[in-house]
């Protein structure tokens, strides 16, 4: 696996398009932020995605925001491949050498990419962990699909991820369900970080959590990234969380990015009336 070096282009999504139900050659132009709404009126689709284009470089983290239901998580989902996207293109720099549409590829080639070079952390601990599982078990889990064999390699493996993300490792044979949702989220990041992927994306992770639990988390996170210098993909409809994260970002609304820049120069001088409207509600 060769990971690109830190600033050239890791990930490149070009036109990617996911849309529930039958599908008219309407959608596309009848739907989106300036149509302000998602559902077709002529077919009574859902466009969640519309023509969602973005570029993500090694080291990278790119943050995406929206109130619910602009289509950021179905993004993300569409790139772990738990949805099937519509349309569109995705290149992985690391793959193919880049050359390579990954959603058009099979569901081996999906297992692949999904056990080697994906990683993903879910807002809902359950969709990321299997709770019949110890905390040990779900990391070890996704070791073993990216082909460790040696029992003792995966426990010494597991143990390293629980301590680089502070969960205590004589709790390793525990269930997910013994405990908390900041520490849930703990095992979800080890889990994503066990083959050493160079994209992790994360879907909303702190919402639901305490400001206090929020915090630490966040600032594991940046750790982490510093750390391991790992791209991030960072899908939140706080713009606190973006802020403390990314590096740079993309605003959607009604399934399309209506504004992206650095994020700094985002929050300070936002241009679409969409973003002034969500900067505004966090000062």
């Amino acid at each position: 696996m060769l990971v690109p070096e830190k600033n050239n282009l890791l990930l490149e999504v070009k036109e990617l398009v996911k849309v529930y139900g039958s599908q008219c050659s309407y959608c596309l132009k009848l739907t989106g932020a300036q149509a302000e709404r998602q559902l077709c009126p002529e077919c009574g689709s859902v466009v969640a995605c519309n023509r969602i284009s973005l570029k993500l470089h090694a080291g990278e983290i790119l943050g995406v925001v929206g109130e619910s239901g602009s289509g950021k998580s179905t993004l993300v989902r569409c790139l772990y491949f738990d949805e099937e996207a519509t349309g569109g293109e995705a290149y992985l720099a690391c793959y193919g050498e880049g050359k390579i549409n990954i959603l058009q590829e099979n569901a081996q080639r999906k297992r692949y990419l999904c056990n080697y070079l994906l990683g993903i952390v879910y807002q809902n601990p359950q969709l990321g962990l299997n709770f019949n599982f110890s905390c040990g078990g779900n990391i070890a889990e996704k070791l073993l699909a990216a082909g460790v064999r040696s029992v003792d390699q995966v426990r010494q493996s597991a143990a390293r991820l629980l301590v680089k993300t502070e969960v205590p490792v004589e709790r390793m044979d525990e269930l997910p369900g013994n405990f908390s949702g900041g520490m849930q989220q703990r095992v979800q990041i080890a889990k994503a970080l066990a083959h050493n992927p160079p994209l992790l994306l994360l879907d909303e992770i702190t919402t639901g959590l305490d400001v206090s639990v929020q915090a630490r988390v966040l600032d594991l996170i940046r750790q982490l990234q510093h750390q391991m210098g790992i791209a991030m993909l960072v899908i939140s409809h706080d713009l606190g969380v973006i802020r403390l994260l990314t590096d740079r970002t993309l605003v959607m609304k009604n399934g399309q990015v209506v504004e992206s820049g650095l994020t700094d120069q985002i929050l300070e001088d936002p241009q679409h009336p969409y973003t002034q409207l969500l900067v505004n509600s966090l000062l």
